[in-house]
């Protein structure tokens, strides 16, 4: 006797194109992220995330509730995670353990691509309290004013707690 749970005929295999431009293209603190595989693909097991990061682009350092995966596809990314930096390289991957501060960026002149994969799912959801719509994975992010800017961060900043994160300004 199986010690599985019984097939769930209602989840259907899930398929994503990262240029297809019907998934959601968000722009988020000057990288764009397309949303690959969602909670609602995945029964909120995880999510997985298209990051197209600009030259010295990323978030402020942060953290979070839930397990992230960075696997890099073209370039270098700096990670931290607490005290510690590392450079992982096209064809790379980094896990970022639950909780642990960190941040990455990119520390080269060219945009880098990478996926991310965060479990539990959660972290689209996130991106688009704050986000910007673009069209496409390789859409520029919108020319943002100061004000608009600081009024961006602080929807991230205050729609965090609700998803488990940390903003560490």
């Amino acid at each position: 006797m199986s010690q599985l749970a019984p097939d769930d005929g209602r989840r259907a295999m899930a398929f994503a194109d990262p240029d297809d431009p019907s998934l959601t293209h968000l722009a988020v603190v000057g990288d764009t992220y397309t949303i690959l595989l969602s909670g609602e693909d995945t029964d909120g097991r995880y999510a997985l995330i298209d990051m197209l990061i600009p030259a010295g682009g990323g978030p402020p350092p942060h953290r979070h509730a839930f397990e992230e995966m960075f696997h890099v596809l073209e370039g270098a990314v700096e990670v931290t995670v607490r005290d510690v930096t590392s450079t992982a390289r096209a064809g790379e991957t980094v896990n970022i353990p639950a909780n642990a501060p960190h941040a990455f960026r990119n520390p080269t002149e060219r945009t880098i691509r990478m996926l991310c994969m965060v479990s539990p799912a959660g972290l689209e959801r996130y991106f688009a309290e704050f986000g910007d719509r673009v069209a496409t994975r390789t859409s520029a992010p919108p020319e943002l004013s100061e004000r608009e800017r600081a009024e961006r961060m602080q929807r991230a900043v205050a729609s965090a707690e609700h998803y488990g994160m940390e903003i560490l300004l």
